[in-house]
């Protein structure tokens, strides 16, 4: 069984037992269900913004602790004041060590949009995103049929949320549908955990332009973010990077300087 099996197999049983707990009702009754979302695509592609989707990570099955030390509110808000087009936060506890309470506390304190990043396999963990604050969710092809993944974004669609679709090679770009706002090409293998770069530059052509694009997963250089940047990518997805310095929020700013600095 690979990582990714494993995942998708807890997150069955975690998923009926958050049914079990809390019913969709509760989830509608939050403060955030009604609240307006912020667009994650229009954020990525401002001019202003640096276009990277900083994320906040506490562990990975693959590097086990990144992190337990850093605080969501520091950590947050640190990436939102140097110009983070938006946030992505962990919300699986079992093999990332986030909560739910994570991307909530991140919402009341940013005013960027907020990506779930978790592993979305049912319409209930959407209401569920809604619930906390999250703006988009992630769909993760090589977890889903093609079908399961049109349903899936329909429904985020109808909750005003974006969608995400994660792919890791050209097979999955029929899993594309017109309810996805974002393609995203994981530079990990979900079944072997291992990163290579050059994933995101073989698929850089094969995207269709009426998606914005975002490369994910190994990106610890602004020398690889400016040449993923002349690929056609618009975002970047970074997170262990910064978690993994004792002081993320300093490492995203001092990454972000680099940025600027190369692009005078």
């Amino acid at each position: 069984m690979t990582i990714l099996e494993k995942i998708i197999s807890h997150k069955r049983i975690a998923v009926d037992e958050a049914i079990a707990k809390n019913k969709v009702k509760k989830l509608e009754a939050s403060i955030y269900f009604g609240r307006n979302t912020l667009p994650l695509s229009d954020y990525i592609v401002s001019p202003d913004k640096t276009g990277i989707i900083a994320e906040f990570k506490r562990k990975s099955p693959s590097k086990g602790v990144i992190n337990c030390e850093a605080g969501i509110e520091e950590v947050t808000t640190g990436y939102f004041r140097s110009g983070a087009s938006a946030l992505s936060i962990l919300t699986d506890q079992e093999f990332f060590g986030g909560i739910a309470g994570d991307l909530t506390r991140a919402r009341e304190l940013n005013p960027i949009p907020i990506l779930r990043k978790d592993f979305i396999i049912d319409e209930y963990q959407i209401i569920e995103a809604k619930s906390i604050g999250a703006d988009a969710i992630l769909l993760i092809a090589a977890a889903l049929s093609k079908d399961q993944t049109k349903d899936l974004a329909r429904f985020a669609r109808s909750l005003q949320l974006q969608v995400l679709l994660e792919i890791h090679n050209a097979g999955e770009l029929n899993h594309l549908n017109e309810f996805i706002n974002i393609v995203g090409v994981n530079n990990r293998d979900l079944k072997t955990f291992a990163v290579d770069t050059e994933i995101s530059v073989q698929l850089a052509g094969e995207i269709p332009p009426e998606f914005v694009k975002i490369s994910e997963s190994g990106i610890s250089s602004p020398l690889t973010l400016k040449m993923l940047r002349r690929c056609g990518y618009q975002g970047f997805l970074i997170g262990e990077n910064f978690m993994r310095a004792p002081e993320p929020a300093v490492a995203f700013s001092e990454f972000v300087k680099l940025i600027l600095f190369e692009n005078d």
